[in-house]
């Protein structure tokens, strides 16, 4: 009994009292993502998803140690970690609400933008969060005071607390990194899931997916990058400016699993062609096939390629998404839009969905685009049957009212019509998948056909504008329904390869089929449509005679796939200048953008 009063309970209570605060707070992360229900946050917590969240109070215990040892006092610390929560908390809670997003690192700077904050919260919400900013600015000064009153041990235990938890914070925010022991604690059991950051935190807790989208290194520095070697590559392939140059329309369409499922081996399509209305447009136009990044997924490292004409293969593997984990750290960022922009051209991006995929937003102010037309300010948002995403043919008629103008423009649309689920979406599926039956397969065959006639008849439209007009057609990734039975068959490029075509309503590209990727498709555009070119696509359309389409592990050569590239010295003096531009922009000084390449 008396060894039983002999516990130092004061500690004891000291240390019960930080971790409850600690667990208490990461369940209200967990509510906070989950609209305030209490089943799924315990359940979180304490059933599916044990170990991260346990890891998440891990590093919040980190953060509260090193906020009370800043202070000096763990009852100071205690008050400001709470006001930090809450904050943000609150503010994914709004997020959330408002965007369907959550709360991102990035948008921790957004804190001063108080006119912003105001105008997306309301006034008693933004009052109520100048309060908190107001407590928090008295609670540390009081405690800044406060500190240098204490003892001679009590500073030096602060400074050795302080010094020990800034170094773990440090290094936690090399999370990205692939030697990174947290990243791989969360590795055991993290299903992490970068198309869609709201699922991406729902399955990984509020810590792990904030932890994600830390900041990367995109690049390896290459060895002879320099300012010399960067002016060295811009000189070889810089193009003449001409003023005079023609500007036609451009309309990128970026259609959602738009592939050929008759490529596939062990698949046999009875009862028509769903494709009959593409085909007869590419058999006459420039087009082929394009090596798409996955299978499945993957749409928005697809349409970055496609904007920037940067590749994914270049950068380090934790760049799994440069939407959300490279293209907000720029406030701007050199891509087909800015090189129109400077050309006169009005810039739209159009998605038919809502603007958190990817952080969508976001990454088109980035770019530049003028505007972003969404689900909610589309006029046209007619769906088929029972398919819940507006349709492809509506889609074209918003993109149609944006040509009623004599200004050049530059249309980049984003389609949903043919996005998973697929099944109950149509009444009639007169198609037989042999080989793969399943109703996701067969409805996702009724899809395509419906995106191939609306393609043909807006091709159509096209034809009576009185402006030049080119179009680049895409599908961005296989859908992910099929059986392991075909997926297994069809190993390697197969599952990666979906239809392109390039569009002249004046009827001027070549009718030829090719192979390639989708960071060649502006440069090859400008090439066949014979368009000024920037020294940029120079660049790239002369890769593209050497190595005509590649990602990790798949490379397209002379007519021949292989999982590793084939370069003499030649063509590795091509790519390395290639690998230099990449790095520069995404990593290094941007010296190629001060030297005017994408213009």
């Amino acid at each position: 009994m008396q060894k039983f009063r002999n516990l130092p309970w004061q500690l004891l209570l000291k240390i019960g009292g930080v971790l409850s605060v600690i667990i208490v707070s990461n369940l209200f992360f967990q509510l906070t993502q989950n609209e305030f229900s209490f089943d799924l946050a315990f359940k979180f917590a304490f059933s599916w998803h044990t170990e991260k969240f346990f890891l998440g109070c891990l590093v919040l215990l980190i953060f509260y140690g090193w906020l009370s040892s800043l202070l000096g006092s763990l009852k100071l610390g205690s008050i400001v970690y709470l006001l930090v929560t809450i904050g943000i908390g609150s503010a994914n809670f709004l997020k959330m609400n408002y965007r369907m997003e959550p709360i991102y690192p990035d948008d921790l700077k957004m804190i001063i933008e108080f006119g912003m904050i105001r105008d997306i919260v309301g006034l008693p919400l933004f009052l109520l969060f100048l309060l908190l900013i107001v407590a928090g600015v008295c609670v540390l000064f009081f405690s800044w005071k406060k500190s240098l009153k204490l003892g001679k041990k009590q500073q030096w235990v602060r400074i050795v607390g302080f010094v020990l938890t800034s170094s773990l914070l440090f290094y936690i925010g090399s999370f990205n990194q692939q030697a990174n022991l947290l990243r791989k604690a969360y590795n055991k059991t993290a299903l992490w899931i970068p198309y869609s950051q709201k699922m991406n935190y729902y399955n990984t807790g509020f810590i792990g997916g904030f932890l994600y989208n830390l900041p990367v290194d995109a690049m390896e520095k290459p060895k002879d990058y320099s300012k010399a070697k960067i002016k060295e590559v811009v000189d070889d392939y810089q193009a003449e400016k001409d003023s005079t140059a023609e500007k036609p329309n451009i309309i990128y369409v970026m259609s959602e699993s738009f592939s050929d499922p008759q490529r596939l081996k062990g698949l046999e399509i009875l009862g028509g062609d769903p494709l009959q209305d593409y085909r007869s447009v590419a058999e006459q136009t420039y087009s082929g096939q394009m090596l798409s990044q996955n299978y499945g997924g993957g749409t928005a490292n697809i349409e970055f390629e496609a904007l920037t004409g940067f590749s994914m293969a270049l950068f380090n593997a934790q760049m799994t998404t440069s939407y959300t984990m490279l293209v907000p750290e720029f406030d701007s960022f050199p891509s087909l839009v800015g090189t129109l922009k400077k050309r006169g051209y009005e810039t739209t991006a159009i998605h038919p969905y809502n603007t958190s995929m990817y952080k969508r937003k976001d990454v088109y102010q980035t770019f530049g685009f003028d505007q972003f037309l969404d689900e909610k300010t589309m006029k046209h948002t007619a769906k088929l049957e029972n398919n819940p995403y507006i349709s492809d043919a509506s889609a074209y008629k918003e993109v149609l009212a944006q040509l009623k103008t004599k200004t050049p423009q530059f249309l980049h649309l984003v389609t949903m019509q043919t996005h998973m689920p697929y099944e109950d979406k149509y009444t009639e599926l007169p198609y037989i998948a042999k080989g793969d039956n399943s109703s996701a397969v067969r409805s996702y065959l009724q899809d395509i056909a419906y995106s191939s006639e609306a393609l043909k008849s807006f091709l159509k439209k096209l034809d009576k504008l009185p402006e030049r007009t080119l179009v680049v057609f895409w599908g961005d990734h296989l859908p992910g329904i099929y059986s392991d039975t075909i997926q297994a068959a069809n190993q390697g490029y197969r599952l990666h390869e979906t239809e392109f075509l390039m569009y002249d309503n004046r009827h001027k590209l070549p009718a030829q089929q090719v192979t390639t990727s989708p960071f060649y498709f502006a440069a090859d555009l400008f090439q066949q449509g014979q368009l000024q070119m920037t020294g940029f696509q120079n660049l790239l359309v002369t890769l593209q005679k050497e190595l005509p389409a590649f990602e990790k592990g798949m490379y397209y050569q002379s007519g021949q796939w292989g999982k590793e590239a084939r370069l003499n010295n030649a063509q590795e003096k091509i790519y390395q200048a290639y690998q230099l531009i990449q790095y520069d922009i995404t990593a290094g000084e941007q010296y190629s953008l001060q030297e005017n390449f994408f213009e």
